[in-house]
């Protein structure tokens, strides 16, 4: 198998960059996520359904055109294409000043999310460029750290507009969240370049875009998005059977989400550094799967009435399980995304992996409020065992896509062969 080219010597402060540009655009996105749907709804007088059906079709719209973009980076290269999905972004935050009616919305909703995604893929790209392998699971860990401060920070900011109210204030809160993205691309831009990827030598019959036919690679995205399904749990599930089935205080929200992001920012580096080769990766995938099964289980307990402290403490207890799967579902997650992709591809795999997130984000919380608000205990346990499930077939997955990766090779190996003769 055709390994990777070594990142260049003069790329060593290159995850320091990283992490500035992330930093850059987490703190505006905060702020962005906690005001962007009540500005929509309280000021330019988008009904909640219109919202959310925008937000809907654009991510489903930025999922697909990520793989094309990821593809785009491999060829022209990792390091331009970011600065120019960067600027992108900022371009269709700005665009949300001007925002009065639903179609402009849909339209800036869509440049948005499409340009967020080939941007995560762009990046992913030039990490693989830049960093050594076996720096990069740790690396992708404090970019992890980083974004979720950053997303802290702004939170508190977005916090600050909302209790203000005014349209003054939401507009300023996007204001700064375009300036992130610009700042976040000047920060790339003075990134050493990394050359594009040569074109994989391609089969008779096979699509550009390999990954689309790539069966193992498209399972295991199917499983990481299933794992994800953790992300509108804490957000959006979670929240509304604090308030709706427990006798636990609203605050608890709050804490419970200070809780998560605390804990990210102080221990993923930690438990990243211990997963490596992708035995490792599975081994932590499966048992992060297993911990979100107990995780649901101790929610599950808190539809007894157990007093309020005491169900603080349970949920508290549920919430720490939770992130401790979060923390080994992403190590592991990460390494099985960049190992499997091929090299050349690195773009267009990790823009394909990466449509998890907003598949999660879009349909997770339809399926996570469905089974948990309306059918409360067996709801729980059901999405507990989904977790569990998937994180034991992650392992076959893997094994699949290796066996598939030693036959191309071989193929490979031998289409040179007779070329050479």
């Amino acid at each position: 198998m055709t390994n990777a080219p070594s990142p260049a010597p003069q790329a060593s402060r290159a995850p320091r960059a990283l992490l500035l540009a992330q930093l850059s655009n987490a703190i505006g996105d905060g702020a962005f996520y906690v005001t962007s749907a009540l500005y929509f709804s309280q000021i330019v007088g988008l009904s909640a359904a219109r919202i959310g059906t925008g937000l809907t079709l654009a991510w489903a719209v930025g999922s697909v055109a990520g793989v094309w973009l990821g593809h785009l980076a491999d060829r022209r290269g990792p390091r331009s294409t970011a600065v120019l999905l960067a600027l992108a972004t900022a371009a269709a935050v700005a665009s949300f000043l001007f925002i009065r009616a639903f179609v402009p919305f849909l339209i800036a909703a869509a440049v948005y999310a499409t340009a967020q995604s080939g941007l995560a893929a762009a990046r992913q790209a030039l990490l693989a460029g830049l960093v050594e392998p076996s720096a990069r699971t740790e690396v992708l860990a404090r970019l992890q750290s980083v974004l979720n401060a950053g997303l802290a920070v702004g939170a508190g900011l977005g916090g600050l507009a909302l209790h203000a109210g005014t349209r003054t204030a939401y507009l300023s809160v996007f204001a700064l969240d375009a300036a992130g993205f610009l700042v976040c691309a000047l920060v790339l831009r003075g990134l050493p370049p990394v050359a594009p990827a040569p074109a994989p030598v391609a089969s008779a019959g096979e699509p550009r875009l390999a990954v689309l036919r790539d069966r193992p690679y498209a399972l295991l995205t199917l499983l990481n998005a299933l794992m994800l399904l953790r992300l509108p749990l804490l957000s959006l599930a979670l929240p509304l059977w604090i308030v709706q089935r427990t006798s636990a205080p609203g605050w608890v929200v709050s804490a419970l989400f200070v809780l998560n992001t605390g804990a990210v920012m102080l221990f993923q580096v930690r438990v990243a550094r211990k997963v490596t080769g992708l035995s490792g990766a599975t081994r932590a995938v499966r048992l992060a799967g297993a911990v979100m099964l107990a995780s649901c289980a101790v929610f599950a307990v808190t539809a007894v009435d157990l007093g309020p402290w005491t169900t603080v403490a349970v949920l508290a207890l549920g919430a720490a399980l939770q992130v401790v799967a979060e923390m080994r579902h992403s190590a592991g997650s990460w390494q099985i995304g960049f190992v499997l992709a091929p090299a050349g591809r690195i773009g267009q795999y990790q823009g394909f992996y990466g449509t998890g997130v907003p598949v999660a984000r879009t349909l997770g919380p339809l399926l996570v409020t469905a089974l948990l608000v309306t059918w409360g205990v067996p709801g729980w346990l059901l999405l507990g065992g989904i977790f569990l499930l998937t994180g034991v077939v992650t392992e076959p997955a893997v094994r699949w896509a290796e066996r598939a990766r030693a036959r191309a090779a071989v193929t490979h190996g031998a289409t040179e062969l007779v070329e050479a003769h």
